[in-house]
């Protein structure tokens, strides 16, 4: 009888495995397939539309990052801040970090937008809830995004937030930054990269795809005449979400690079709550909701329009 019982247990095991062994065929044969037939149109208009949108807000992300990196200095709002920049480092300082800002987000872009289509059908094909395949892929493509960003996110940072890299740029600043720490320290802060991209990526990608579709389904009638409008109201809303969602973790990123070697990922949680506890993660929110927003906004509108002129349906059209 013992015998017969583990022989059981052994065969249910064995069943088990193979089912297991089944769906990662089915999924690893899926993802092959996409990868295939990969259109790289999605990854041309994310990595268009990202170099953008990030590009032109740079000046508002410096500020940001100032009232982010040294509290005590910039503690009056946004537009002091910003004015306080400029009397004290000049109008070019509004510019600081913009190459790697363009570089690094231009590939990021390309990668998040270009990762998140090609693995929706996959996942929606293994998981029966779109909501969740959708959140499912945006994870899996943030985490790729925040691999490829690290290094130009380390370089902007030192550049905004410290003297010895004011005067350069990315050409100047990346390579001074290998030299003196190390290709490794690079992605240093590869965790709180993802503190912050993942719950950006989540929000913003998920949350257009869901408002565009709800808005296209109020509009069947004149859907092609209202393309636009969707693609900003759509992006707007989803702005929001995205800078609420990625605040905590756009602080812990900011913190984790602002000095000489980056911080561990505990050790900068415990610093950021020393300096006020669940507040303090929310320095700069308002000159982040405005960046954000300008970023997002700008940047799905663009996203629409680009993958339009290659060819590819309005995002929530079909």
């Amino acid at each position: 009888v013992l015998c017969h019982s583990k022989h059981m247990i052994l065969k249910r095991r064995e069943s088990r495995n193979m089912l297991r062994l089944h769906v990662l065929v089915l999924l690893l044969s899926s993802i092959s397939t996409q990868c295939l037939a990969m259109d790289y149109r999605y990854f041309v208009a994310g990595g268009v539309c990202a170099a953008t949108s990030h590009g032109i807000t740079t000046p508002i992300d410096v500020i940001k990052t100032k009232m982010q990196a040294e509290p005590e200095n910039y503690k009056d709002g946004i537009l002091a801040s910003g004015i306080k920049v400029v009397k004290t480092e000049g109008p070019g300082a509004l510019l600081g970090g913009l190459g790697p800002t363009v570089v690094g987000y231009g590939i990021e872009g390309a990668c998040k937008f270009g990762c998140y289509e090609v693995l929706k059908p996959v996942l929606r094909g293994v998981i029966d809830d779109q909501t969740v395949a959708y959140v499912v892929a945006s994870i899996a493509a943030g985490a790729i995004a925040s691999l490829l960003l690290c290094p130009m996110e380390s370089t902007r940072i030192r550049i905004v937030t410290d003297k010895d890299y004011a005067d350069k740029g990315l050409i100047g600043g990346l390579p001074k930054l290998i030299r003196e720490e190390g290709f490794i320290e690079l992605f240093g802060g590869f965790s709180a990269m993802l503190a912050k991209q993942v719950p950006y990526t989540m929000a913003k990608q998920v949350s257009f795809d869901i408002f565009a579709a709800l808005l296209y389904s109020l509009l069947k009638d004149s859907e092609n005449d209202l393309k636009f409008i969707v693609s900003v109201t759509a992006a707007a809303a989803a702005s929001i979400l995205a800078c609420m969602f990625s605040q905590p973790g756009d602080m812990i990123l900011t913190e984790t690079y602002k000095g000489k070697q980056p911080g561990g990922f505990v050790e900068v949680l415990n610093k950021i709550w020393g300096r006020g506890g669940l507040r303090a993660f929310f320095v700069g929110t308002d000159a982040r909701l405005i960046h954000v927003g300008s970023i997002i906004t700008s940047q799905l509108v663009i996203y629409d329009i680009v993958k339009q002129l290659l060819g590819l349906p309005a995002t929530g059209s079909h």
